[in-house]
């Protein structure tokens, strides 16, 4: 096995603008990170990108600049996406965002003047061409658990609405969560063997477990078919994805008590949380359809929005666009990251804002809200027209 830090800390030298306070702790990250052959030249590129981007993200704080980025770059409204908000994090290996940072993104939100409204009561605002405040909108994709139990008694100190999307078989039991199954193989063993990927990768530690994640979770994404290929390595390590269901997600009647909370909304997130860019016109068409009738049967509430199942370019596209205004939705959220502007706003193709806590900091997330992230996109937009 050889450390990554050994070729990675020269990079250090790329954080002179972050405190003092910060860089042990990243030589220490690094340090603690054996990995697999296959493995090690992903954790160094893995390496730089974080370094540089929260070393640009501090520099950027550090002399004072976020107020200026957020009057020219900030958008009029930003839609923030969370999963699970998770007690302990490191027990989840950093998947999901901690309690604290959801409570300092709550808390950022009202000290700089945004407004924490509803998805509609925003889209209103902005269609109305509303000028007076910035709004934030809170989302949370799948419907776990620690949504309730964690995030809801700080989301009532905070007075603050919220929209929950849910797939039919998170409430069933059924839904294939591969992401769930392979951070239970991961934190489980020193050593995983990932079938359809022909790879052996070794993750004894924190960190190398969340590159693992990290590699796996990208190869997915890079072909969404790949999930189910998945299913024979949880299979053989005795991992039961119905089990995992009922330990994450909330269930039917825990969903309906929670509709009747006066700070809540319910929106759709398929049937099955297939990524529907895989699927014919006529099944995208059945996995809208058939999840929106079941929650409101259940809840006996209209369903009018929607957020497309792991929300990528790759994942949704503009015919899933067209049928999620067909079937009677009102509006559509992605994963691609952006704030919403003055410009013409596609409410089939709503960009948002991820926290987690594998990527975030708060000082990442103050960057991230004021536009500094949004900044650099345009400006290498610019470089490769020039």
């Amino acid at each position: 096995m050889q450390d990554v830090g050994s070729d990675t800390a020269r990079l250090l030298g790329l954080t002179r603008g972050t405190s003092r306070s910060c860089k042990p702790k990243i030589r220490r990250g690094i340090s603690e990170a054996r990995l697999a052959p296959s493995l090690h030249d992903f954790a160094a590129r893995e390496q730089l990108n974080e370094l540089l981007k929260h070393g640009l993200y501090r520099g950027v704080a550090g002399v004072g600049l976020l107020p200026a980025f957020r009057s020219i770059f900030a958008g009029r409204a930003a839609i923030l996406m969370f999963h699970e908000i998770q007690r302990n994090c490191r027990s989840e290996l950093m998947t999901g965002t901690s309690v604290e940072l959801f409570e300092y993104s709550l808390s950022w939100l009202q000290r700089k003047g945004w407004a924490i409204v509803s998805l509609e009561e925003c889209l209103e605002r902005l269609a109305r061409n509303d000028r007076s405040r910035r709004y934030a909108v809170l989302t949370f994709d799948d419907g776990y658990r620690d949504n309730v139990s964690a995030a809801l008694p700080i989301l009532e100190r905070y007075n603050a609405p919220f929209m929950m999307y849910v797939p039919t078989t998170a409430l069933t039991r059924t839904m294939h969560c591969w992401w769930l199954a392979l951070r239970e193989l991961v934190r489980s063993r020193e050593e995983v063997t990932i079938d359809a990927m022909g790879m052996r990768l070794r993750c004894p530690d924190l960190r190398s477990k969340q590159l693992v994640l990290r590699k796996v979770d990208r190869w997915v994404h890079q072909d969404y078919n790949r999930a189910v290929s998945l299913a024979a390595t949880f299979n053989k390590a005795g991992i039961s994805i119905s089990a995992l269901n009922d330990r994450y997600f909330l269930d039917s009647s825990a969903l309906q008590r929670l509709a009747r909370h006066p700070l809540v909304s319910i929106g759709g997130h398929t049937k099955s949380h297939e990524a529907l860019a895989i699927l014919d016109a006529s099944s995208a068409r059945v996995e809208l359809v058939e999840n929106r009738n079941y929650l409101e049967s259940l809840l006996q509430l209209p369903v009018r929005h929607l957020a497309y199942p792991y929300g990528t370019p790759g994942a949704c596209g503009p015919r899933d666009e067209h049928l999620a205004k067909e079937v009677g939705y009102l509006s559509a959220a992605t994963t691609r990251h952006g704030q919403l502007g003055d410009h013409q706003l596609n409410q089939f193709a709503l960009p948002r804002i991820g926290v987690s806590s594998s990527f975030d900091s708060e000082i990442s997330f103050a960057a991230r809200m004021s536009g500094v992230q949004l900044a650099l996109h345009r400006l290498g937009g610019w470089l490769s027209r020039n």
